[in-house]
């Protein structure tokens, strides 16, 4: 009986040490990158008391330096497959080209900024030899989407800037390399996709016109290219 438990104690170890990876364990990584964010808006209409003019749907895009402070932990399920959870979080904000919100006189024109984005996810990974891996990204993403627009010119409405927050979810595919025992270096796309959002946008028309509103809705996406380093504790 004893050498019957010490058979399956040995062998539990050995299991144990053979499913051990690398990548095993807490980690931190800052990405610098490009991305590219999109929204495409339905058509609306902005009103005030006793007048409404229609609002164009239009399709309003940006592009520029991207960013992410991430953390995480992954943990061995079996040789060469791990399951990872982790968060990151992008400081950073990319603003859209403008297009117009009023389709009647003279047109007003708004744009839309993009930032604070969190992403929260699991990385499921196959480690390819002891310092690679490449994994998968999947969960739940939330970012700050404000409109910024000026006053028309020909005085109809005074400026508008208002936000409010996008929910979605982010899918992404990565690579990992061990540099050291501790430090690795990392390239991962990701794409990121929201629920319609209500564009947010209230101000006052002059001339005595009183508050208006606008009524519309849009659906933002975004894609991302990061590279980076980071510490496996």
């Amino acid at each position: 009986m004893k050498k019957l438990l010490f058979l399956i104690a040995t062998t539990l170890i050995a299991t144990s040490a053979s499913a051990q990876s690398a990548f095993e364990g807490f980690y931190g990584q800052v990405g610098v990158g490009y991305e590219s964010n999109s929204l495409n808006s339905n058509t609306g209409t902005l009103s005030v008391p006793g007048f409404s003019v229609s609002v164009p749907a239009s399709n309003f895009s940006g592009s520029g330096f991207s960013g992410a402070i991430g953390a995480g932990y992954n943990y061995s399920v079996m040789p060469q497959f791990l399951l990872g959870i982790g968060v990151d979080f992008n400081p950073l904000s990319v603003s859209t080209s403008s297009g117009p919100i009023i389709n009647s006189g003279t047109p007003s024109l708004t744009s839309f900024k993009f930032s604070n984005r969190l992403n929260i996810f699991l990385t499921p990974g196959y480690e390819i030899d002891e310092a690679k891996l490449i994994y998968l990204k999947a969960g739940y993403s939330m970012e700050k989407v404000q409109s910024n627009t000026p006053a028309s010119s020909d005085g109809f409405t005074t400026a508008m800037n208002n936000s409010t927050n996008a929910r979605g979810y982010i899918l992404g595919l990565g690579y990992k390399q061990l540099v050291d025992k501790n430090i690795y270096i990392f390239g991962e796309g990701n794409y990121m996709s929201y629920s319609q959002i209500n564009i947010p946008n209230s101000g006052t028309a002059q001339g005595g016109g009183g508050a208006l509103s606008v009524t519309q809705a849009g659906t933002p996406s975004a894609y991302q290219f990061l590279v980076g380093v980071g510490y496996k504790f």
